[in-house]
């Protein structure tokens, strides 16, 4: 079991990306990717304002998130420029804020609900483990670079039936927790060659388009202003 007050829940933003200019900042269904995801957090009456917590260096950033009765961490131009090596640049406040636990919630995911959000922090909360990720369940096939069938063929099956097939799980890239201090070690959530060392986290799909090229941005704008939550 996990106290409540341990577990910080960050948004951790850039303006950096190159696949999609500025897409935290862009007018998105008249608004933006991250007062979507700051409005959200900020509305959650489990989650105490003092633990949501917005990771950001650029101006812009730091300006829209002030808008919002939670704390800022300001990270430096040397994290927001980082692509994740060392995990300590990246990550550099593992050792800087006042929290045991971290769930980090990505700000390019719109429709992503923030019962949801709760609900995965609770969970967390309830289990031993340091480290659980947000997965989709897929029932599918699946081929290596190799062209070779990675997912097993199911017995007695002459063809190709999604009904029958073994479950698999799909990263959500959607919600992440783990150990602060782990951080240090180059570790977050967990080992991922460990079954059961990171818990999964089964989520609907529907909750985790996660913006990454300019046509996910067009197209999920115009489904959030079709009125899609």
């Amino acid at each position: 079991m996990k106290k409540l007050d341990d577990i910080c829940v960050l948004v951790q933003a850039r303006l950096g990306s190159q696949r999609v200019p500025q897409k935290m900042i862009r007018p998105f269904a008249e608004t933006t990717l991250m007062d979507i995801c700051l409005e959200k957090l900020s509305a959650s009456s489990y989650i105490p304002s003092e633990n949501i917590i917005s990771s950001v260096y650029e101006p812009e950033l730091v300006e829209i998130s002030e808008r919002y009765p939670i704390q800022i961490f300001h990270r430096s131009e040397q994290s927001a420029n980082s692509e994740g090596t060392p995990m300590t640049e990246m990550y550099e406040w593992w050792d800087k804020i006042p929290f045991e636990y971290c769930v980090l919630v990505n700000a390019c995911a719109p429709f992503l609900k923030l019962e949801t959000v709760e609900k995965f922090v609770e969970f967390y909360a309830s289990i031993d483990t340091d480290g659980l990720f947000g997965v989709i369940e897929k029932k599918n096939y699946y081929w290596g670079s190799d062209f070779k069938l990675q997912t097993p063929w199911p017995e007695g099956q002459a063809v190709m039936n999604t009904k029958f097939v073994d479950t698999t799980y799909e990263a959500a890239h959607c919600l992440y927790a783990g150990k602060m201090s782990k951080i240090g070690n180059s570790i977050w959530m967990g080992d991922f060659m460990t079954p059961g060392d990171i818990q999964l986290y089964p989520m609907d799909e529907r909750e985790v388009f996660d913006i990454d090229y300019e046509w996910q941005f067009q197209y999920y704008e115009n489904l959030y202003k079709s009125g899609v939550r």
